[in-house]
């Protein structure tokens, strides 16, 4: 008898009638309720992150677009400045050879400068010596005709005229043994 009254009672696994009809309108309205305001909401904080997350790519994307436009603007200029020293220094050295000759050239002009002025004044004391030794040689030639004619020459200007005839012919007869030597 027991036994028939185990198959009279319901199974306690399997859920009455009216517990399953009441489960399934509930599960019904609970997904409506989730459907029509939880997904809405769900799929906009889905596409906010979305959006944020694309955007926040873009900007990175962006910021190392710019970042190697920059580097390579940079480089860029540093060739400029490299070129630009190069070339400065070039000028320097040009300049700096410029400068060499034009004081080579100076240095030149002034030994030739000097050169002439110390040929110039061995020429002035060659000619003073000369004039020294002619009225050094004049007064002595007088002095010695003086003493061979045994006559004085009081006079002023006939001592001047002696002694200019005979530098005269000192001078003419300096050529002719110059010439000889």
């Amino acid at each position: 008898m027991e036994l028939i009254l185990a198959a009279e009672q319901p199974l306690p696994i399997l859920p009455h009638g009216d517990e399953l009809v009441l489960g399934v309108v509930a599960f019904a309205i609970l997904l409506f309720v989730l459907w029509k305001f939880a997904v809405p909401r769900f799929e906009a904080l889905y596409e906010e992150r979305t959006d944020a997350i694309e955007g926040g790519l873009k900007r990175a994307q962006e910021t190392q677009e710019q970042a190697d436009r920059l580097k390579k603007e940079y480089e860029e200029q540093l060739a400029g400045l490299r070129a630009e020293a190069a070339r400065i220094r070039d000028d320097a050295r040009a300049e700096g050879q410029q400068i060499k000759a034009e004081l080579r050239e100076e240095a030149e002009a002034e030994a030739a400068r000097i050169k002439a002025r110390g040929e110039e004044q061995v020429a002035a004391s060659r000619d003073a010596a000369q004039r020294a030794l002619r009225n050094e040689v004049g007064g002595l030639s007088v002095q010695l005709a003086e003493r061979l004619l045994r006559e004085q020459l009081a006079d002023d200007s006939r001592r001047s005229a002696t002694i200019d005839s005979f530098l005269g012919e000192l001078d003419q007869s300096a050529p002719q043994r110059s010439g000889a030597n």
